[in-house]
């Protein structure tokens, strides 16, 4: 770790884990899983609360993260959606309003050319700095499938030429499934050799592949699916999960990673259903940490990293 211009310690790596369809939502355990569900890690983190508006407006002193709320609403009306809130989040550029309206799930085609060239993989290579995308994704991917109906972050990877883990990184522990858990590959994809791993087993792997490069990017979906479809149960099984492997992540992540949690826009902390206008959640823990904001809009989370990677603090507020 270095010192910033400020005094502060810069991270000498980055691990950016991305959750999406995760809001900030009210403290009220009828309308909020996390008020239900058992994620011991993450309310460590905030000093045994979990991440709702209360614990935003009244942060625990005990907490050892920075709970951020993300504006994923960037001053466009109607419900924040994943195509152009993880544009905005992967670009700094505000998705929603080039576009005229939010758009999902997948990004907009209008808006890939943008994805692209601006995307934060591609721009911290351009840096110099040495890239990782942790998602393992079938060989030939997405070339074997419609390329319409394909997320940012492997759009982002392919542009910075990172988009190169298969089932073989996957069977050497050197890769993450998207769903954290190998069961997908196994039973749908039809790699039955592949072997099984836990939640918590898949976030030391995570923070191992995250040790051997300056920024590393992983992706998980299910939450949002488990917003639209799982009902209470599907919600707590889905951020159960995602606890369960922040705590092997957080067992094996170094001292000089930061490590940044960050989504694209609200749904599963209210059961009510559907997206929401609620903050995106963001949780910023290690060095570097106390650049970001306690609220911020999607489109300053690139540029504090790329800030962060380069070795000065950039101005989130735009």
């Amino acid at each position: 770790m270095t010192p910033s211009r400020g005094g502060d310690l810069l991270p000498a790596r980055i691990l950016v884990l991305f959750l999406d369809g995760v809001g900030i939502g009210l403290e009220d355990p009828q309308v909020n899983p996390f008020l239900q569900a058992r994620t011991p890690h993450l309310r460590e983190l905030l000093g045994g609360r979990p991440p709702t508006v209360n614990t935003l407006d009244d942060p625990s002193p005990s907490a050892r993260a920075r709970l951020l709320a993300l504006d994923a609403c960037l001053g466009v009306e109607g419900l924040p959606q994943s195509g152009t809130g993880q544009v905005a989040l992967l670009t700094g550029r505000n998705a929603p309003r080039l576009l005229g309206r939010h758009f999902g799930p997948w990004p907009p085609v209008r808006l890939r050319t943008l994805l692209d060239e601006e995307n934060l993989l591609v721009r911290a290579r351009a840096q110099g700095a040495s890239v990782t995308f942790a998602n393992a994704y079938p060989a030939g991917y997405p070339e074997s499938r419609n390329r319409r109906l394909v997320a940012a972050p492997p759009l982002a990877a392919r542009a910075a030429g990172r988009l190169n883990l298969d089932h073989r990184a996957l069977a050497r522990g050197e890769a993450v499934a998207s769903e954290i858990v190998n069961g997908g590959w196994r039973t749908h994809l039809g790699f039955r050799d592949l072997p099984e791993v836990t939640p918590r087993q898949a976030g030391r792997n995570l923070a191992r592949i995250a040790s051997a490069a300056r920024l590393t990017l992983y992706a998980h979906y299910l939450t949002d699916l488990a917003g639209h479809r799982g009902g209470a149960s599907g919600a707590r099984e889905a951020l159960e999960r995602v606890d369960a492997f922040l705590g092997g992540i957080l067992e094996f992540l170094t001292d000089d990673t930061l490590l940044l949690l960050t989504s694209d826009h609200g749904n599963l902390e209210d059961l009510r259903g559907g997206h929401t206008r609620n903050p995106a959640l963001g949780l910023a823990l290690g060095p570097g940490a106390g650049a970001f904001p306690l609220s911020l809009p999607l489109t300053a989370v690139t540029p504090l990293l790329l800030g962060l990677l380069g070795g000065q603090n950039q101005d989130a507020s735009r």
